[in-house]
């Protein structure tokens, strides 16, 4: 069952990855596509009724984790204290600016507002690269299973590490331009007119980087994580993982010169989703691995609850995962179309 659950958590931050992947990509770049208050307005329609729900599958993957691995839930929470609590106060800062930029007729207050969902929008995707090239390179977990990291240490990605290192800010780089490119696929799929040209057009500049990202980072992370490479070596199966990403990556090229918005949409979808599998698949068994010693990293076999606790677990879970599917589905069917500046709203 250990397995089910570490598959669980991966699904519901790969979701995760998905839809808050294109709220988030919105933000970052709204400033740029949009050139007047109405196409702004536009922006934030595009992931108004949805941009808080999504943040739903953040939630049940940490409760998941608190259930299903403890250990790591204990370890990972108290080593990444700093991070998260600038992704906290990110979340929160892109939240209220959502929400304040109409309340106030003014000049200067919904300009000062698009400023910061569009800061805190690229600061979050910056952070969530930078947290999943610490988990893919490791942490210096010791004997006590816990650790503590510092912003930075000296850039290098062994020993005592530090947050930033020149991997963990490669891959920082890569999840903002492939949500930003999310985004502007998102928004193109959501609007009309000359905001959706100059999303598609935003989406063809971003796929360059995000192509570039694509190649480079499978050729240094075995370097950093050499048991990606014995990973695959023993189960070779897993090549579809990266294929997913690589034909999601064609895909989003090919429908956006096509102005098919849905399926260009889709295919960066895909590619989320084989990123997302691929690096999964590539940790397997590790949770977080230790750049000290490899016998300190937490597996899903030490950092696991016990196992009547994971059975109990799993009544609780099921009947939640269908309310979440319920209503994932029950929110984008109703926000089905295209967007428009009409009644209330932002």
């Amino acid at each position: 069952m250990v397995l089910f659950w570490f598959w669980a958590v991966a699904a519901m931050l790969t979701i995760y990855a998905v839809l808050d992947g294109f709220d988030i990509g919105a933000g970052i770049v709204h400033l740029f596509v949009a050139r007047n208050d109405t196409e702004r307005r536009l922006v934030l329609r595009s992931i108004g009724p949805v941009w808080d729900g999504n943040e739903v599958w953040l939630i049940a993957a940490g409760g998941t984790l608190f259930m299903a691995f403890p250990t790591l839930y204990a370890s990972s929470f108290s080593g990444f204290y700093l991070p998260l609590s600038l992704v906290l106060w990110l979340l929160i800062l892109r939240g209220i600016a959502i929400e304040f930029r109409s309340k106030i007729a003014s000049p200067v207050w919904s300009p000062f507002w698009d400023v910061v969902f569009a800061s805190a929008s690229a600061g979050l995707a910056g952070f969530y690269g930078v947290a999943i090239g610490n988990v893919v390179r490791g942490v210096p977990l010791d004997q006590s299973g816990f650790f503590f990291l510092t912003l930075w240490t000296d850039f290098r990605v062994g020993g005592r590490v530090g947050i930033l290192d020149w991997f963990t800010i490669l891959v920082g780089l890569a999840t903002f331009f492939a949500m930003a490119a999310h985004g502007s696929l998102w928004v193109a799929l959501k609007t009309d007119g000359e905001l959706e040209t100059r999303c598609r057009q935003a989406a063809n500049l971003l796929w360059w980087p995000v192509l570039l990202f694509t190649v480079l980072i499978p050729i240094v992370s075995p370097m950093v994580q050499p048991h990606l490479l014995d990973r695959i070596a023993h189960h070779p199966w897993g090549y579809i993982f990266p294929a997913f990403a690589l034909a999601g990556l064609a895909g989003m090229r090919y429908f956006n010169r096509a102005q098919s918005a849905i399926q260009a949409f889709i295919a960066s979808s895909l590619y989320v989703l084989g990123i997302a599998t691929s690096t999964t698949f590539g940790l397997c068994p590790y949770v977080l691995p230790s750049t000290i010693d490899s016998r300190f990293s937490l597996s899903i076999a030490n950092a696991a609850a016990p196992p009547s606790a994971q059975r109990i677990g799993f009544f609780w879970f099921i009947p939640g995962i269908i309310l979440a599917f319920v209503y994932l589905r029950f929110g984008y069917r109703g926000f089905a179309g295209k967007v428009d500046v009409e009644g209330q709203g932002y």
